[in-house]
């Protein structure tokens, strides 16, 4: 462990105390936590401590590598890199052959640290499909599990297996949680998956001691608790019955709905529309194509231009009118509806009034051991 911080490393690279502040707020922003929660963020991160890093990279392309390598809000990357003792990352590492693998033994005897996988892992015939060092990924991936405090999968392969998974999967490729059972495992899918939601969900475990809380798929609810669908940009049009047909069309030019062109927005779980790619700068709707649901399990074998089932998927309500209704409402039932839904609202915006004007002492902060961690 360094007897420095991260942000005491920050200033010695520029970084003010304002944009040190202002990464602890945002980072409370992606995490969904109000705003007074950023002081428990600094103070965590401000601790004289360093989080143990081994990174496994297996069956992949070092796609989610490279996006953790581009990561700048600003300087994330090197944020997440000084706040972390990264002792083995086959990419970035210095040390090579013997002397990585001497490192990344010490690392796992000393235990205590976090385990990241990147890629899948392939089982048939043995795995011998994937060997670094003479051993398999899945004795990789058991010998670095045994003494980690927690385990992150980064991408889809790790996740859920990703395209190598796809049939006909002839190197009988799985993921992580199919493997690891006895630790706690967090999933971070995408292709590639978003280094932001990376960097939230350690300073989470930094700040309060444990992964932050997830669905039933392990994904953390901060980054995959929303449907893509009902945050869309394009949403709008979606409703009013207005897509893109053919690739450059004037619906194409003009923005609207991607959902004909195989767009799996409404089947996918994502902060995408939130958070962006590469800073914020675009994301596949934004850029003009339709999501493929890199987020979700089996994606490979949705069809990336096919239409995703809505009937499976989402409820009827987020449905695009395709008719205009034909039955008629007589003038009494209509007053009655009206009266109803004016009680409706009115209830809803008493409650949301409550909601935006209660102030930040209001908010129940952390538990004091937490806080301390």
């Amino acid at each position: 462990m360094l007897e420095t911080n991260l942000q005491e490393t920050a200033l010695k690279q520029g970084v003010s105390r304002r944009d040190f502040l202002k990464f602890c707020s945002m980072m409370a922003g992606v995490l969904a936590l109000p705003r007074s929660y950023s002081t428990y963020i600094e103070q965590a991160l401000a601790a004289p401590k360093r989080l143990p890093v081994i990174w496994l990279e297996l069956q992949d392309c070092a796609g989610c590598t490279e996006a953790l390598l581009r990561a700048t809000a600003p300087t994330v990357s090197q944020l997440v890199l000084d706040v972390l003792s990264v002792d083995y990352h086959e990419t970035i590492m210095a040390a090579a052959g013997d002397l990585a693998e001497a490192a990344k033994q010490a690392s796992i005897k000393a235990g205590g640290y976090l385990l990241v996988v990147e890629g899948s892992i392939p089982t048939g015939d043995g795995g011998v499909y994937c060997t670094v060092g003479g051993k398999t990924a899945l004795q990789l991936l058991e010998e670095a599990a045994s003494n980690a405090v927690a385990v992150v999968a980064v991408g889809n392969c790790a996740s859920f297996g990703g395209w190598p998974k796809a049939g006909p999967n002839p190197t009988g490729a799985t993921y992580v949680s199919e493997l690891v059972t006895d630790k706690p495992v967090m999933n971070l899918p995408g292709c590639p998956y978003n280094p932001v939601n990376l960097t939230a969900a350690i300073v989470h475990f930094l700040t309060f001691g444990e992964l932050p809380a997830m669905d039933d798929l392990h994904r953390p609810l901060f980054a995959y608790g929303a449907r893509i669908h009902d945050n869309c940009p394009r949403r709008g049009h979606f409703d009013a019955g207005e897509f893109v047909v053919a690739w450059g069309d004037e619906g194409h030019n003009k923005g609207f709905c991607l959902y004909k062109m195989g767009c799996k927005g409404p089947v996918t779980f994502h902060n995408c529309p939130a958070v962006g790619y590469n800073d914020g700068t675009s994301w596949p709707i934004k850029a003009g194509h339709g999501c493929i649901a890199c987020s979700e399990p089996d994606f490979w074998e949705l069809g990336v231009y096919n239409l995703a089932d809505l009937q499976q998927y989402a409820p009827p309500t987020t449905y695009a009118p395709v008719q205009l209704p034909t039955q008629k409402v007589d003038p009494a039932t209509a007053g009655v509806i009206g009266a109803m839904a004016g009680v409706a609202v009115g209830a809803a915006g008493v409650a949301a009034y409550k909601a935006l004007s209660k102030s930040d002492e209001d908010e129940s902060a952390p538990p004091a051991q937490n806080a301390k961690k």
